[in-house]
Parts: C-alpha cells; structure tokens; sequence
C-alpha cells in the first residue's frame, strides 16, 4: 500500500488528517481544523514542506520521549509525530515523512 493522506472528523466536529505510511502506521498527524476546506489546505502544506529537511524540529516531551514537528515557511506547526523510543526512530521518522508525503493520495473518511 503506497502512502496517503487520510482526512477524518473528530467528535468534537473539526477536522484532522493523519499521514500513513505504507506499512498502515500513522507518521504525521494535524493540528484540527473547523472546515475541511482548511485540512485539505494542511495537507497541501505538508506536501509542500515535507522535502525540506530544515522545515522539520525534533524535541524531547517531558517522559524523555522523542517526537518531531513539521513546520511550514512561516514557522506554523503542521503536523506532529507520534512518539519514538530514540532519536535514531525519530530521524526516520523525518525521513518517511519527507519521501511519503509529497506523492501521497488523500483519502476522505469524514
């Protein structure tokens, strides 16, 4: 299964999409958005972005966990990732974000 974009509805009405990989994990997750118009618009941004290795952050939660940000030009955070045990992970993660998102097809689940 190749890469792709999957947009859903939270409870709560809002939109959010998440990125899978092509082993069906969950690499990139969205901030949420009121209108799907708005999610749709994130997802341009992180195929925009992605390519740009300086566009991604990696930070240390407060559990001593490793996760990255990706950022668009102007300094927004797009997407998070899920946590990983160690930077090694985490650098892949960037990695897999940055060779996926580009091509990735978008699903509609909402």
């Amino acid at each position: 299964m190749p890469a792709k974009f999957q947009i859903k509805k939270a409870k709560n009405g809002q939109f959010y999409f998440n990125l899978l990989a092509a082993n069906a994990e969950v690499i990139l997750t969205s901030e949420m958005y009121k209108a799907k118009t708005s999610a749709k618009n994130g997802i341009a941004s992180v195929m925009k972005n992605a390519p740009d290795a300086t566009r991604f952050e990696s930070r240390t939660s407060k559990s001593g966990k490793f996760f990255f940000v990706l950022k668009a030009a102007n300094a927004q955070v797009i997407g998070n990732s899920e946590m990983y045990e160690s930077t090694r992970a985490c650098t892949a993660g960037m990695a897999s974000v940055a060779k996926s998102a580009p091509g990735a097809a978008t699903e509609d689940l909402s």
